[in-house]
């Protein structure tokens, strides 16, 4: 049978369609390309790509940041703006009025009334500090923040999350190395409010762009092997304090009680003391007033003394009976008081 070379050649291009094409057939396919219809849609499709990305909406909780060759030009507003075409200008969306949060010794997994939180000890590094006192205190926070410079936060450091969260650690252990233990657990408002300060500081300087909304504390205690060691401690402290006041009470009962009846005796010997010299010098005026007198009139004024002092003395003694002088017989006087007490 003769070989018929024609359909030889067209099975072999047949099982072997999915190698490369061969140079004659991408000549062909270039020249039924070129077509001035052809031309046309590769122009308006080039026109529609570079008008669609030529303009943009920036949303009402954010801003704009726009570069040119990967050098900073602008920051825009919300709404629809215009750039150059990709490729030339580039542009990038910050959320300046959404608040982040960062967690620290512990993760949210699922947010809601009753709020889920992961229980992984490898979260416990970030929250173990050692106190003032030397004690060490579990103490969990969030930081909550937003993007106050966009172009700062974008362009001036290279991981700002990882930065935020570096310079708050150390800002929590820096603040509660400075307090005891039981500030620590107590203080817990007092202790944000000066490391949130203290943290926005240390953000300005590093220029991150950031500014921090709130640092809320979480519950603060002791680790877990020590709670019972320590609740102890706290009772035995309580129970101390508990003695110092009722002493205290007893203090202020008693003292104050002492002073009363100390001032009240010094001021009844001081009048009394007031009384008896006022009486001294009133008797003293009066003898002297009287010896003038006598001085004067020796006769009358002996008489006058002795009848006053007859009339300050006849009414103390009671019963009084006048006895002739010449009565000698005592039978008389033996009745007499009786008589009144018969007649009643």
């Amino acid at each position: 049978m003769p070989w018929d070379w024609d359909k030889l050649k067209q099975r072999q291009q047949g099982a072997g369609g999915g190698g490369m094409p061969q140079m004659d057939e991408v000549v062909q396919k270039f020249k039924q390309f070129n077509k001035p219809g052809a031309w046309i849609i590769v122009l308006i499709v080039i026109a529609v790509y570079l008008g669609s990305s030529a303009f943009y909406t920036v949303g009402v909780d954010e801003v704009g940041v726009v570069q040119r060759f990967g050098k900073y030009t602008r920051t825009v507003e919300p709404g629809l703006h215009f750039k150059l075409p990709t490729g030339i200008e580039k542009v990038t969306k910050v959320k300046v009025r959404f608040v982040y949060k960062e967690e620290f010794g512990f993760r949210t997994l699922r947010a809601g009334v009753r709020t889920q939180y992961a229980a992984d000890k490898a979260y416990d590094g970030e929250s173990l500090m050692l106190t003032g006192d030397l004690n060490v205190a579990v103490v969990p926070w969030i930081v909550q923040y937003r993007v106050k410079d966009p172009y700062q936060y974008l362009f001036k450091v290279r991981n700002v999350r990882s930065t935020l969260r570096d310079l708050s650690e150390s800002t929590m252990r820096l603040v509660v190395g400075d307090r005891s233990i039981n500030e620590v657990i107590s203080k817990r408002e007092e202790i944000a409010d000066e490391a949130r300060a203290l943290l926005q500081t240390e953000l300005d300087e590093a220029e991150t762009g950031i500014y921090v909304s709130t640092i809320e504390m979480k519950k603060t205690n002791v680790p877990v092997p020590v709670q019972s060691s320590f609740n102890e401690v706290n009772q035995a402290v309580q129970e101390k304090e508990r003695m110092i006041y009722q002493a205290r009470e007893e203090y202020n009962k008693a003292i104050p009680a002492a002073k009363g009846n100390a001032e009240k005796t010094i001021k009844s010997a001081e009048g009394y003391a007031l009384d008896r010299v006022n009486r001294a010098k009133g008797d003293a005026s009066r003898f002297s007033a009287q010896f003038k007198e006598y001085a004067k009139a020796k006769d009358v004024t002996r008489r006058r003394l002795y009848l006053e002092a007859l009339k300050d003395l006849f009414p103390k003694l009671g019963k009084k009976y006048i006895i002739d002088e010449d009565q000698k017989n005592v039978l008389p006087l033996l009745n007499l008081g009786q008589e009144r007490g018969a007649q009643k």
